[in-house]
């Protein structure tokens, strides 16, 4: 099968013949409907050894939809059939701790002993026509959702739906958000507030086109980072400054302008990996009472409600679609910033199946802008 792979740190993935894995005990092969790619991929590709625990070869991609096709002699009892349609929740943990038995693995208590944080994580991912899930425990049902939105539901929408859930306290009646960085996972975050929160949403992009996707997305004021943004947003914000700010890009500079625009007691997000650094402490120009958090992901209980979101219709993701022989161009143009919103691969076998043809695919009624 075919499978975009990893095979040593900073050296770009490629296209490669594997195997196609056997499930045994209670593992679960999905036959790839959909991946996701994102920047943490390509945060994988670029580190230097020894920076993560894994071990290359294995195959990307931690942002998983597809369809049971094989199931191991224990999972039997899980209830699943053949032909079920699933997502893959993407992180996993050693599933004995008590923090994985409560579907955290994100916080998993011995996440620092494993040699893997999830699937396409040091473990083999889901850019392949086929992905072998270690336990059903894994599988979230998507029903009917395409599975071009459910992948990427599995990280952009969790991740930024465990963010916003971590500051729901402060997002009530009368209260405004800030989202900084409209990308794949900025966009999302937008409309999870909106569907979630009464919150007046404010969005900060470097893009115009960003910001043209914010105000698709649902967010109430857009604007370019200028020098006087910080007192731009405190003004949408009645003049008090903003309650909450969730940062999509992480950079020195977005972190000062995040707490700059917050009002006392606010509370700051912090997603992106920018390698940003904001000092903390006391006196210092944090507003007082200031609120930090380091989301990552999410648990397992969250990603049924960020479904559910997606089927009501008051999330979809704005794709951008490539076949799985052409993971090296979504890359490439993943880094050159050009890809709107989510990059999502297909395995080729699919898109033949369907009778979809590269570049010609017609645009669903009422989808984002996919391009096919």
């Amino acid at each position: 099968m075919q499978a975009v792979r990893l095979a040593a740190w900073q050296r770009e993935p490629v296209v490669a013949e594997v195997e196609r894995p056997v499930p045994r005990a209670a593992e679960v092969l999905l036959r790839v409907e959909a991946a996701g790619l994102c920047h943490s991929d390509v945060h994988v590709v670029d580190a230097p050894a020894g920076t993560l625990p894994y071990e290359p070869p294995f195959t990307l991609g931690h942002e998983v939809a597809g369809r049971v096709e094989a199931l191991g002699p224990d999972a039997d009892a899980d209830g699943l059939s053949v032909g079920d349609r699933f997502v893959v929740y993407g992180p996993w943990g050693c599933g004995s701790c008590s923090r994985c038995a409560a579907g955290q693995d994100n916080y998993c208590d011995r996440r620092g002993t494993l040699s893997w944080h999830g699937v396409g994580l040091g473990r083999d991912g889901g850019m392949a026509e086929y992905v072998l899930v270690p336990s059903a425990r894994h599988l979230v049902p998507i029903g009917d959702l395409s599975a071009d939105q459910a992948a990427p539901l599995s990280d952009a929408g969790l991740t930024s739906y465990h963010a916003i859930a971590g500051l729901r306290d402060l997002l009530g009646e009368g209260t405004t958000a800030a989202v900084i960085g409209v990308g794949g996972l900025g966009h999302v975050a937008i409309q999870i507030l909106r569907a979630t929160t009464p919150s007046r949403v404010l969005a900060v992009d470097v893009r115009e086109e960003a910001l043209a996707l914010a105000e698709r997305s649902g967010a109430h004021f857009a604007t370019l980072p200028r020098p006087d943004t910080a007192r731009v947003l405190r003004t949408q914000a009645g003049g008090v400054g903003v309650d909450a700010v969730l940062d999509f890009a992480g950079t020195t500079a977005t972190l000062e302008l995040a707490a700059a625009a917050l009002r006392p007691g606010g509370g700051l997000a912090l997603v992106g990996s920018g390698g940003g650094q904001l000092t903390v402490r006391k006196s210092g120009f944090l507003p007082p009472g200031f609120r930090l958090s380091l989301p990552f992901w999410g648990p397992l209980p969250e990603l049924p409600e960020v479904i559910a979101l997606a089927r009501s219709g008051a999330v979809r993701v704005e794709t951008e679609h490539f076949p799985l022989s052409a993971a090296p161009e979504a890359f490439a143009r993943l880094r050159r910033g050009q890809v709107r919103a989510r990059a999502v691969l297909v395995p080729d076998c699919t898109r033949k199946s369907n009778a979809v043809a590269y570049g010609r695919a017609p645009r669903p009624e009422g989808a984002g802008r996919d391009t096919w």
